[in-house]
């Protein structure tokens, strides 16, 4: 149903499982893709064919943030942006890591806003612009040792929000989503065994997410069709937060 043709996405953290999801996902909905990630994700590109492109950029560095993002707009224009791209470093509260809270707070709240404000001119030219915010069950509840992530996550919901509010005058929605663990492979790997097994049964479903689902609730926020949809927290975590 979603209908993405002539519209450029921006997805950070694309080399990785959820976005790689979301980067497949979109390019079949007729998306250009403009993907950004730390690592070159110029294997991506080419295996989705069609006019995509790869940048490599690290989202702690606020000068290239700008750089990146201004270059993209000029080159490829931005309707959509996902901020995808997260640090999953978990500590307990107790635990003052400042070097580990501060690169989570870096790459996981300030730099959706340093994106997001980049690429607003671009969004506002579009006229149906989108910015989706991939947040976490943990920025919604308390889960322990997700003192800087959970944070850091609870922000990007704020800040989704504001926005939300600032720039719906523009025709520009800005949503997140909120998901479980995901089944990437380096989630596999962290969340297996008797941990993984302690927390699938604490989710109403049973289990974790998987990156496709994850990928299908951002095309439909990023969809015509979804064009009401401002400032949500769309929970995608089978249940966790309701219990």
């Amino acid at each position: 149903m979603t209908d993405l043709s002539g519209l450029t996405a921006l997805i950070t953290g694309a080399a990785g499982g959820i976005g790689a999801a979301m980067a497949e996902g979109f390019a079949k909905a007729g998306a250009r893709l403009a993907l950004v990630d730390v690592k070159d994700a110029s294997d991506l590109a080419a295996r989705l064919g069609g006019d995509h492109r790869a940048y490599q950029l690290d989202l702690a560095d606020p000068a290239a943030i700008a750089r990146t993002v201004a270059g993209i707009g000029a080159e490829m224009g931005i309707d959509i942006l996902v901020n995808n791209a997260g640090y999953g470093v978990i500590f307990p509260a107790e635990q003052t890591d400042i070097a580990a809270w501060d690169r989570t707070l870096a790459i996981n709240l300030r730099a959706p806003w340093l994106m997001g404000a980049a690429a607003l001119p671009f969004l506002k030219v579009s006229g149906r612009g989108r910015i989706i915010n991939i947040a976490s069950q943990a920025g919604v509840v308390a889960i322990a040792e997700h003192a800087a992530y959970g944070a850091s996550k609870a922000g990007l919901v704020n800040l989704t929000q504001v926005m939300a509010v600032e720039w719906a005058r523009h025709g520009i929605t800005a949503n997140a989503i909120a998901p479980t663990v995901v089944e990437t492979p380096m989630a596999i790997v962290g969340w297996a065994g008797e941990k993984g097994d302690r927390h699938r049964a604490e989710i109403p479903v049973g289990r974790f997410a998987k990156p496709s689902e994850i990928a299908a609730a951002a095309l439909y926020l990023a969809s015509a069709e979804a064009g009401i949809i401002n400032g949500a927290t769309l929970m995608a975590d089978g249940g966790f937060t309701i219990r």
